[in-house]
């Protein structure tokens, strides 16, 4: 069985970000780090090559292939920021009603600017997420 290839590593947050060419997406990530900063309490680490996240969980799925995953997180790629809302979308969906322009994937939230979206909404459906997952696996 082949281990996870996204793992916490010590890589800095600071060299990540350096390397975002686009302004507005590297402030957008300055911000991200704070809310998730707040939200989770933790400091953001580096897992893979390039996902920032903050927080951790343990899993095992009944083929007995287990490992470690952030909480939450977020990567800066070219054409958006790509934050992981591990809990998915489905139990929010009043909340993305309301959060204005994005794509999903199962539970990645693509968006191209921060200014596109309600912070509110996104700040609650971060912690709606973080909190959902943290109980679930670290109660």
């Amino acid at each position: 069985m082949s281990a996870n290839k996204t793992r916490p590593n010590n890589a800095s947050v600071i060299s990540l970000l350096d390397k975002v060419e686009d302004q507005v997406q590297k402030r957008d990530s300055y911000t991200l780090i704070d809310i998730m900063k707040e939200i989770t309490g933790e400091e953001p680490v580096i897992w893979g090559p390039s996902i920032i996240g903050f927080g951790s969980y343990h899993y095992k799925y009944d083929s007995g292939r287990e490992g470690d995953m952030m909480l939450t997180g977020f990567s800066p790629r070219k054409q958006n920021l790509s934050l992981f809302i591990m809990a998915g979308f489905t139990k929010y969906e009043k909340l993305m009603q309301k959060l204005g322009k994005y794509k999903t994937g199962k539970s990645c939230l693509y968006i191209k600017r921060l200014s596109d979206i309600n912070m509110d909404v996104l700040t609650e459906l971060i912690k709606a997420s973080y909190n959902h997952h943290n109980n679930k696996y670290n109660s």
